[in-house]
C-alpha cells in the first residue's frame, strides 16, 4: 500500500476529485478525514471507505473558517496522533454567473479558493512540524496558468494564487521535511456550481484545445494526488502537476 499507516486530511471531499481522492487514500491504506460542508454526501463517502475496510471519520469543515480549521486539525491530530497528507481540494467555479465583475462573488471565490487553501496551509504545517514534516496538496487548475472566457477573473486569480501560495511554502519548509506540491486539473465533469463550464456547447469548444480531445476523469486526478502523497514523490517540492490532457502544452 503506497500510503500505509499515514493520516490524510482532504477538503471537499463529498463529491468530485475530493470523495475520489478520500476514497484512494483510504484504499492505499491512510486513515482519512472527509472534510465537507455537505454531511449527508460526505457521511456518504465515509460508509464507502468503511465498507471497503477503510478507516476514516467526517469533519463538518467551511475552509473559509479559520476556527474551523483549527477545530477539525485537532481533532485529526487528537484521534489518530499526526497529520500526514493535507489534500487543500474544497473550491467553488466561477462560471456560474452572467456578470464576470461580480464584486460579492469575487470575495466569495476568493474566501474558499484562496484564503481556504492558505489557512489549511498554515494549520496544517503546525500539525506536520509536530510529526516531523508531511506532504501537502494543493488543487490548483489550467485556470491557475492562463485566462479564460465567460470564467469570472476571481476563479483564474484565486487558482494562479494557489500556485504561488505552494511555491512559498514549498521554500519555507522544505527544511521541516514538509513538501508542498499543486495538481492542476484540466476539463473535468462539471462540479456542483458550474455554469458555463457545464454547457455543452462550451465544453465542445474547451475540448478543441484539449490534445487528448476527451474531457478528465476524477480518479486520474486523485491518482496523481496520491503520487504526491506518497513517498514516490520524496524528492518533489514546489512543483506543478498538470492534468489536462496536454491542454496548457498547446
Amino acid at each position: 500500500m503506497r500510503v500505509a499507516n499515514k493520516v490524510a486530511l482532504v477538503t471537499g471531499a463529498a463529491s468530485g476529485m475530493g470523495a475520489a481522492t478520500a476514497r484512494l487514500l483510504a484504499r492505499e491504506g491512510a486513515k482519512v478525514a472527509v472534510a465537507d460542508m455537505l454531511e449527508a454526501e460526505g457521511q456518504s463517502v465515509v460508509a464507502e471507505i468503511e465498507k471497503a475496510g477503510g478507516t476514516t471519520r467526517f469533519l463538518r469543515l467551511d475552509v473559509a473558517e479559520e476556527d474551523q480549521w483549527e477545530a477539525a486539525v485537532a481533532e485529526v491530530t487528537g484521534a489518530w496522533g499526526r497529520l500526514d497528507i493535507l489534500v487543500n481540494n474544497a473550491g467553488i467555479s466561477g462560471s456560474n454567473t452572467n456578470n464576470l465583475y461580480d464584486t460579492a462573488l469575487w470575495d466569495r471565490i476568493m474566501a474558499v479558493n484562496a484564503r481556504g487553501v492558505f489557512l489549511g496551509v498554515k494549520h496544517g504545517v503546525a500539525a506536520m512540524r509536530q510529526g516531523g514534516g508531511g506532504s501537502i496538496i494543493n488543487l490548483s487548475s489550467i485556470s491557475g496558468v492562463v485566462g479564460q472566457q465567460r470564467i469570472h477573473c476571481a476563479y483564474n486569480a484565486s487558482k494562479a494564487a494557489v500556485r504561488l501560495l505552494t511555491k512559498s511554502i514549498a521554500v519555507q519548509e522544505g527544511a521541516a521535511g514538509i513538501r508542498v506540491n499543486s495538481v492542476h486539473p484540466g476539463l473535468m465533469p462539471p462540479m456542483r456550481t458550474s455554469g458555463a463550464t457545464a454547457d455543452p456547447v462550451f465544453r465542445a469548444k474547451m475540448l478543441n484545445h484539449v490534445p487528448l480531445r476527451r474531457t478528465g476523469e476524477v480518479d486520474e486526478v486523485a491518482y496523481a494526488i496520491l503520487f504526491l502523497a506518497s513517498d514516490e514523490s520524496a524528492y518533489m517540492t514546489g512543483t506543478e502537476l498538470h492534468v489536462d490532457g496536454g491542454y496548457l502544452a498547446c
